[in-house]
């Protein structure tokens, strides 16, 4: 097949061109869909033998070089998107921010930065793609370590919380680290239905979950500790 850089761009940026382009691209069917999403500008999974792409409406106005980028990403799944952050950059002000309005966003804690946690994995391993804001929850003294849930993401108002019990010179930073980048999975990927009952946890959700640079030691270090409560609701 053709390289990505040879194949004939659509000159019209609807659903239908941009899913034949990307589907010659990637050698294999693909669904697309375009979104209004305030979480993630770009999704990218496989589903049985397809691939399904959900991007925000504004890529209908990238540039070329922009979409070549992302077809490109598609085909090999790996690679730099530099093209693809820019255009998200200079474009962000096209997002609908939908913050929670009685939520105080606090992303520093004593001993580990949230805001820092999440841009650098949002660079590493989601091409700066990932537009919820984190903060850390509100520590409650009603329940015990053990029953509490380390981390959450709410799609309904769009953010990451992470338990303050992680807040400890203790906790090592990498485990933190896989619990926020446990949490960007859900914002990425959302959840899906098998059987009529919600999944957030697919086989390709524990798929991508292991891509995470230091998952075997964050999972043994877990296993240790006495609060190794659920990551996630």
């Amino acid at each position: 097949m053709r390289g990505t850089e040879q194949l004939s761009l659509p000159l019209t940026r609807d659903t239908v061109h941009l899913r034949d382009y990307f589907k010659r691209a990637a050698g294999k069917p693909v669904s697309l869909l375009i979104t209004d999403n305030t979480t993630s500008m770009v999704s990218i999974r496989e589903k049985g033998k397809a691939v399904v792409v959900r991007l925000h409406r504004m890529f209908l106005d990238a540039g070329d070089d922009v979409i070549t980028e992302i077809a490109r990403f598609l085909k090999h799944r790996k690679g730099e998107t530099p093209l693809l952050r820019k255009f998200l950059r200079q474009n962000s002000h096209r997002i609908k921010k939908s913050s929670p309005r009685k939520t105080t966003l606090k992303t520093e804690g004593k001993y580990h930065n949230l805001d820092e946690i999440f841009h650098s994995l949002n660079n590493e391993y989601f091409s700066g793609r990932i537009s919820c804001p984190i903060t850390w929850g509100t520590a409650s003294p009603r329940y015990s370590v053990r029953k509490r849930t380390l981390g959450s993401f709410s799609r309904h108002i769009n953010i990451i919380r992470i338990n303050p019990v992680l807040d400890r010179k203790s906790v090592p930073q990498y485990f933190i680290e896989f619990v926020v980048y446990h949490e960007m999975l859900h914002a990425d990927m959302g959840a899906n239905e098998k059987n009529g009952r919600r999944l957030v946890h697919s086989r390709e959700f524990k798929e991508r979950e292991r891509l995470f640079g230091q998952y075997n030691r964050a999972i043994a270090w877990e296993k240790g500790k006495s609060f190794g409560g659920k990551k996630c609701d």
